[in-house]
């Protein structure tokens, strides 16, 4: 079936394309000797032969050898019984005459030859060209594409362009099992014998489908995707004619650089998922471990407490009130860590929701001082608010949370005693709030981690998941607003939070 597709194709070139030029030379030459005519009872017939020669040369140029040998004979029976004497008859007379002939014959037959000859290597040099340049055009495209769905979109175009084909590609998951749908064009699916076709292409590593021997009867012909160390899948085509010849192994050599491309995304993305089940079995990890140390340390005060109060028989009411204390303190501790987690889901769900209000900024500084007035009683806090401070819009219940979390940082890292400084401004259409204290502030090479999730910086001996400051950064990121760290230069470090927000328009009545 596949010889058959071959020849039936070779047919239809010959009587589309060869007869037009057979009829096309026979018409060029009867038109040049009509025109000549005029010299053919004088003694000047011999210029017809010249003319003849020029016309068969010029037909050389752009015809194939068939209609170019036509020509040459054509033209030498024309000369011979219009032109040499004695005319209407193919006799010649004169000896000079039959050498003129036979030379005329001759050199007509090896110049169509040798310009055909000429012109096919050049035509055949111009379409190498053009195909390696188009090889290199695909592999410039292909490198510079990210992902498979960009290898897909390049090597679709590239196809359509070089080949006048639609193309779709069936690619592999990663268990080596074939997609029956396109991967960029889903609107196209195959049939059962199609993708059962796919399927052993796939298996097989053998083109199937028409003008093939398997599966002949489909309208698509099945190329498989062949790569080092794995296959990506298989393409397929809807194509009129089958490749022939050079256009074959130019074929061949067009689908091993859209293989080797998308071997390499599929490695990446292979990579990738690696990486990335490393990395969350390792966040995993120390999350569970972070989580079960600070979880067991209040469960074990409330527990410890509640133990002692229940089997004690003493009933000091200082030794009570101590230990619902220790109650109440791990109770704290134990809520602002689920807080924490609670906060860190909503923000990597994504459904975070802002609702923006005017406020006091005054009113948000009292009820995070109040709320950490026990981690606070050790240090001498410092607020400057400048009196022309103006109403700010804000989510007050996120923005309570971000200071929360700065200033409890603060509390957790300076020595007992020293003093923490809250400076609020408006500057620029912006509330900015720094946060200064006199601990030990950071290695240069962990600033840049202090917002990310779980950081710890290094000696750090105080407790919690490392989520406060992550947190923080979210919830500001949420008000399009900023937070950066730096060191002081003598000792202690600099939270700067900027948050932009108009003055609120406020009218006299």
């Amino acid at each position: 079936m596949a010889e058959q597709g071959k020849i039936q194709a070779f047919l239809r070139k010959i009587f589309t394309t060869r007869i037009y030029y057979y009829v096309l030379s026979i018409f060029i030459i009867g038109l040049t000797a009509l025109i000549c005519s005029p010299l053919a009872n004088t003694q000047n017939y011999h210029v017809v032969s010249f003319i003849l020669l020029f016309m068969v040369s010029i037909l050389s140029t752009f015809m194939s050898i068939g209609p170019v040998l036509l020509a040459s004979t054509f033209s030498a029976m024309v000369w011979n019984f219009f032109f040499i004497p004695p005319h209407y008859t193919f006799h010649i007379e004169k000896t000079e005459d039959i050498l003129i002939f036979c030379l005329f014959f001759i050199i007509a037959l090896v110049n169509g030859v040798l310009t055909t000859r000429v012109r096919r290597q050049e035509k055949i040099a111009r379409e190498r060209e053009k195909r390696t340049n188009a090889l290199f055009q695909l592999t410039k495209e292909l490198s510079k594409a990210s992902g498979i769905d960009d290898v897909l979109k390049v090597s679709v175009e590239e196809i359509k362009s070089y080949f006048n084909i639609d193309s779709f590609f069936i690619l592999q998951d990663v268990n080596e099992n074939l997609n029956s749908t396109g991967r960029l064009q889903k609107d196209k699916k195959l049939s059962v014998t199609e993708y059962q076709a796919a399927e052993w292409v796939f298996g097989n590593l053998h083109k199937a489908g028409a003008f093939t021997e398997n599966f002949y009867d489909l309208d698509y012909t099945f190329f498989p995707l062949k790569g080092t160390r794995l296959n990506p899948g298989v393409v397929a085509v809807t194509q009129s004619d089958p490749f022939l010849n050079e256009q074959k192994s130019y074929w061949e050599a067009f689908i091993t650089q859209i293989s080797n491309a998308l071997e390499r995304e599929f490695l990446g993305e292979l990579a990738q998922k690696v990486r990335f089940l490393n990395e969350s079995d390792r966040l995993y990890k120390t999350l569970f471990t972070s989580i079960s140390h600070e979880l067991r340390i209040p469960v074990a005060t409330i527990m410890g407490a509640s133990d002692s109060i229940v089997n004690s028989s003493n009933s000091d009411e200082n030794i009570q009130k101590a230990l619902c204390q220790e109650i109440f303190t791990a109770s704290l501790r134990l809520n602002r860590l689920i807080e924490n987690l609670l906060n860190m889901s909503r923000l990597e769900s994504g459904y975070l929701s802002v609702r923006l209000d005017w406020y006091d900024i005054n009113d948000l500084i009292n009820k995070v001082v109040k709320d950490l007035k026990d981690e606070l009683k050790t240090f001498s806090l410092k607020v400057t608010i400048p009196d022309e401070m103006p109403l700010v819009k804000i989510d007050f219940g996120l923005m309570e949370q971000v200071l929360y979390n700065l200033l409890y940082n603060s509390t957790q890292y300076a020595p007992g005693g020293s003093d923490i400084t809250l400076n609020i401004g408006y500057k620029n259409h912006s509330m900015y709030i720094e946060i200064i204290d006199m601990g030990p502030g950071f290695q240069e090479a962990e600033i840049k981690n202090v917002f990310k999730k779980f950081f710890r910086a290094d000696g750090n001996k105080t407790g919690g998941l490392g989520l406060g400051l992550s947190i923080a950064k979210g919830f500001t990121e949420a008000h399009n607003g900023s937070v950066t760290v730096e060191n002081l230069k003598d000792r202690g470090s600099k939270f700067t939070l900027k948050i932009p927000t108009d003055k609120p328009e406020i009218k006299n009545i």
